[in-house]
């Protein structure tokens, strides 16, 4: 399967690419605005960026009584730790890290300057896929999401990317991704030895214009480290 994708570019031959992950029901475009939000001067006179954003599959979900939507994997049940849809989460992986393998194949853009990022179920995708690339990303950014399959992340993660930079970010009013299993997946990656730059901020399950600075200034540093 190929994903659709809407793909931004500053030059015509960029140095850095941003995989920007959509959450549950959404598409590419939803998080078209808040890239655009971002000032990565500095990026871009290092050699320019590719942003690019896939939209995921359409498939029935189980919570919203079967109706087909787009979804990175199926949400079976209110507690996103309980009957977690292993399955749709692998082939995800495998489409993302085909997206991720495109990047170098077709711009010449490799893994270690692609960052990887997403919400809510964009971020479950984000830390799936990224700890278990087999080679270095620049770093990784979850927002109001959570790490699934949890207890498997210490046996499937990827040497390559123990070391990292981790951003995450999430409201302490979500009462769509708890803060609880959010703070469950930062202990587990913490106790991992990973190094996760936590982000909380008085809002909901959204995106807010001081997360937006925050994650710019974190792009900047991560991105010029990786030129």
């Amino acid at each position: 399967m190929t994903l659709e994708t809407i793909e931004l570019q500053t030059r015509e031959a960029p140095r850095f690419s941003l995989l920007v992950l959509h959450g549950l029901g959404a598409d590419g475009n939803d998080f078209v605005p808040v890239v655009q939000a971002l000032d990565l001067s500095p990026v871009l006179a290092q050699g320019g960026l590719r942003v690019v954003l896939p939209s995921a599959p359409e498939i029935p979900v189980t919570i919203n009584g079967g109706m087909r939507m787009r979804a990175w994997y199926d949400i079976r049940h209110g507690d996103l730790s309980q009957r977690e849809d292993a399955d749709g989460l692998r082939a995800s992986q495998a489409l993302i890290e085909e997206l991720i393998a495109r990047e170098e194949r077709e711009f010449g853009i490799p893994p270690e300057r692609v960052v990887l990022m997403g919400f809510s179920q964009g971020c479950a995708m984000t830390l799936m896929t990224g700890l278990r690339y087999p080679r270095r990303l620049a770093g990784l950014v979850g927002l109001s999401g959570y790490l699934p399959l949890l207890d498997t992340t210490e046996a499937q993660r990827s040497p390559a990317n123990a070391a990292t930079p981790i951003f995450l970010a999430h409201g302490t009013g979500d009462g769509v991704v708890l803060p609880a299993r959010a703070q469950a997946s930062l202990a587990e990656l913490r106790r991992l030895g990973h190094a996760v730059d936590w982000h909380e901020y008085p809002m909901a399950h959204e995106v807010s214009m001081d997360e937006i600075q925050a994650l710019q200034a974190w792009l900047v540093k991560t991105l010029t480290a990786a030129a």
